[in-house]
């Protein structure tokens, strides 16, 4: 019998060239953004349902309360936007830029980062449930007081990452470099791999007011 054809994924009408603008309580439902601009923009509640982000901007872009949902984005800058109380319910950004991004207070479900630069970004009081963070530039990233208990990282760059008052228990180090990571003591009932723990001596030496002294042979 002859095989069935591959599914291929639907098509999504282009958001029209005049639409680049995000206006409050707005929502945008099965809608492709290719190549667009929405940088430096204020909006409130906005809603973002089944879209794909291709190359598209919201570099420094100020949303309260956004909710992103079935969504994809792809090679975008995001870098330096501020996303207050932003839900995300089974999204994937690959290889967006995310420097110094500011998502406060989120509730993030079913996401996956992978390969994206996220060094200084602030996930301050923000709840991760089944989240991967996969070959991703998180170094100076900020995750005090976050839930990170069903949170997963693969490969990632962690120097000098903040983990304060964060709630580890349950979360997953893999092939990540943590050295300098700040609020060592969170990572109370984590996962990490052996050569991950071996690279935290020194941190964790610190943090117990351990010295450490060369040996002399």
């Amino acid at each position: 019998m002859p095989g069935r054809p591959a599914l291929r994924e639907p098509q999504l009408p282009t958001l029209a060239d005049t639409d680049d603008d995000l206006e409050h309580e707005a929502l945008f439902r099965r809608l492709r953004f290719a190549g667009r601009d929405l940088s430096g923009q204020e909006a409130d509640v906005v809603e973002f349902d089944q879209c794909r982000f291709e190359r598209t901007s919201l570099a420094a872009t100020v949303l309260d309360q956004p909710r992103f949902t079935d969504c994809v984005a792809d090679q975008g800058d995001w870098a330096n936007s501020r996303f207050n109380k932003p839900t995300m319910l089974r999204v994937r950004l690959a290889d967006v830029r995310l420097t110094g991004a500011q998502w406060a207070a989120g509730t993030l479900r079913e996401v996956t980062f992978a390969d994206c630069r996220a060094n200084l970004v602030a996930f301050r009081f923000t709840s991760f449930a089944h989240v991967r963070f996969v070959d991703c530039n998180l170094s100076g990233a900020d995750f005090t007081n976050a839930d990170l208990r069903r949170a997963e990282f693969v490969g990632c760059d962690l120097t000098g990452a903040q983990l304060s008052n964060a709630n580890c228990a349950g979360t997953r180090f893999a092939a990540c470099d943590l050295a300098g990571l700040g609020g060592v003591t969170s990572l109370a009932g984590s996962t990490i791999s052996a050569p991950d723990l071996a690279a935290l001596s020194h941190t964790f030496a610190a943090a117990l007011g351990i010295t450490i002294e060369a040996s002399s042979h």
